[in-house]
């Protein structure tokens, strides 16, 4: 069987690896006991498999800004313009989703309003409703999230699946089955609460309330939904071609 290649594109904050793990590991604690993995850290080594070889592929967040245009993550935006439509099923998170945009033609940069952090609340457009990934989430759903960048305009190809008021682009589609969510599925209330705690100070430099964020996260089940649907969509993909 095909393994599922997950493009690491940075680590966590190294005083919590020990215990907790890094990107990689927090994407496979949501992922079914069956899947294989291929960890691919692009970030220290300029490699990726071909595309056929892999059943699908997830791109990982990253402490890193797509707009510094890093070697690495250029060199990964060019590989991933090598998938064609509707073959091998990838998902960007975070710097995975502005990632992809960025590939496709899209615009990345700063969020205008600043940093959005926390567990959100998110929407699904009438596209995302009926989208095979996002689809199986509620019409409205909670997220963690913890990003300054943002994708501030859509590849041309790209239909929007997902929003709230801040963030009006949280997960879009294009090329038929490539996704990308600016939330992270991967983290659950533990993850999210380190994010939030590490970024104390400059949250409050900014003006924001620490507490309203910090009192926000909270458990919930539904990224372990998203990368387990995704997870099926290619074990699907796979059988069909």
């Amino acid at each position: 069987m095909k393994p599922l290649l997950i493009i690491k594109t940075g680590s966590t904050f190294p005083a919590y690896k020990a215990n907790l793990g890094d990107f990689d590991d927090f994407i496979r604690a949501q992922l079914p006991d069956v899947a294989e993995v291929l960890v691919a850290p692009v970030v220290d080594r300029l490699w990726l498999p071909d595309y056929t070889a892999v059943s699908g592929v997830i791109i990982t967040g990253s402490h890193a800004m797509v707009t510094d245009r890093e070697p690495w993550s250029e060199f990964t935006a060019d590989w991933l313009r090598t998938i064609p439509a509707d073959t091998v099923p990838v998902l960007g998170i975070c710097y995975g989703h502005q990632l992809l945009a960025h590939a496709w033609g899209g615009t990345v940069g700063y969020h205008p309003r600043g940093e959005e952090i926390g567990t959100v609340e998110i929407e699904l457009t009438a596209d995302g409703r009926l989208d095979p990934l996002l689809g199986v989430m509620p019409l409205q759903f909670p997220g963690h999230v913890t990003h300054a960048q943002t994708v501030l305009q859509l590849p041309p190809q790209a239909r929007l699946l997902a929003f709230n008021e801040f963030e009006p682009h949280h997960a879009f589609v294009l090329n038929g089955n490539q996704w990308g969510v600016q939330f992270h599925p991967e983290f659950d209330a533990t993850i999210e609460q380190i994010y939030v705690r590490e970024q104390r100070s400059e949250l409050e430099q900014a003006g924001l309330d620490f507490a309203a964020i910090e009192a926000s996260v909270r458990e919930h089940p539904f990224g372990r939904l998203l990368l387990q649907r995704f997870f099926a969509l290619c074990q699907i993909s796979l059988q069909a071609n």
